[in-house]
């Protein structure tokens, strides 16, 4: 039987500790760019191995934004437990750090009611928060991102890109010029610290411990992935995505900051005049294409992927994932000498 998702999302579980005798639980990571069957593999792979999933998407997080989410389906929900859906109003501020913590208490659950835990998304920050932790930031600093937003809008978007570039040139790199919310943090954190937030990052971080992880990368045709994303982007609009947006800017006003997402702003966009329904589509299309393009720029920086060449809708590839996960599972641990051979399990 499949438990409530909002009642999962209240329960908390214990991390195995790192310290104790025995192998380690694993975990599987799965990321890739959008439209690339990350859903449909994690699905098909939790059903074989007796597995539960835990979306890894900054705007799936949100409650009532469902069409411009691509969110598992119901029925993908009723047979597989999903964490880690719906869990914030939109109304609500929700952070990495918010992520990780809820995220780790759900992989704790997860391995504690004998199950495969399954991670499945591609917000690249969310998934380097769960799996290396977060440094502990400065606070906000109001009258600083104040004057920051100010300069935004009087001398157009790209100034506090350049800004950004000029104090911490790695995180600027990292950071698309039109993300004013995080040109604005990193700027803040940078001046903050005396330090590049770049830096920063990599001291007094908390990693996730006590799993052997398994990552996962699917990496389909560019072509045939650009073609699925302008197909979804179309069906969004075509599935009833404007009158969505509609109704979220009408109970929570045009200030929510989840209705900037792709696809809703565009939305937002239309019923404002505008856009035309042509444009706001083909403007969702691009927006798309682009952030898929910065996704597989992320994960290709990750370390230790096992990359599959498809979508993750191709039986070839989910069988090659099920191949991956059944050798990894039959080892007790792996040997610690570099090469990619374990033990056998006893």
């Amino acid at each position: 039987m499949v438990a409530d998702p909002q009642h999962e999302e209240s329960q908390s579980g214990h991390l195995p500790d790192p310290e104790a005798g025995g192998p380690q639980p694993w975990l599987v990571v799965l990321h890739g760019a959008t439209a690339s069957g990350k859903t449909s593999l994690a699905v098909r792979m939790a059903e074989r191995f007796s597995g539960q999933i835990v979306s890894c998407d900054s705007v799936a997080v949100y409650r009532e934004l469902e069409i411009g989410t691509a969110k598992p389906s119901s029925e993908e929900r009723a047979r597989i437990s999903h964490h880690m859906l719906d869990v914030v109003s939109p109304d609500q501020p929700y952070t990495a750090g918010d992520y990780a913590r809820e995220a780790r208490s759900s992989l704790g659950a997860i391995v504690a009611g004998n199950s495969l835990p399954i991670v499945a998304g591609g917000t690249g920050l969310y998934l380097r928060a769960l799996l290396d932790g977060l440094f502990p930031g400065p606070r906000r600093f109001e009258s600083l991102r104040v004057r920051l937003r100010q300069l935004e809008k009087e001398r157009g978007g790209s100034y506090l890109a350049r800004i950004l570039q000029r104090i911490d040139p790695i995180s600027a790199a990292r950071i698309h010029p039109n993300d004013v919310p995080k040109l604005i943090r990193a700027i803040e954190v940078t001046l903050a610290m005396r330090q590049p937030m770049s830096t920063a990052w990599q001291v007094g971080r908390d990693p996730l411990r006590g799993f052997r992880i398994l990552r996962l990368g699917l990496n389909p045709p560019r072509t045939e992935l650009y073609a699925r994303i302008n197909q979804r982007a179309a069906a969004m609009f075509s599935n009833g995505l404007v009158e969505e947006t509609e109704r979220l800017l009408a109970r929570y006003g045009a200030n929510c900051r989840p209705l900037a997402s792709l696809g809703y702003k565009q939305a937002a966009q239309l019923l404002r005049g505008d856009l035309s329904l042509a444009g706001a589509i083909a403007g969702t299309q691009q927006g798309h294409r682009h952030y898929a393009k910065r996704q597989t720029t992320w994960f290709r920086r990750e370390p230790d992927v096992y990359w599959l060449n498809g979508f993750g809708d191709d039986a070839a590839i989910v069988e090659e994932a099920v191949l991956q996960v059944e050798k990894q599972l039959r080892c007790r641990h792996k040997v610690d000498d570099g090469s990619d051979h374990c033990l056998p399990a006893e």
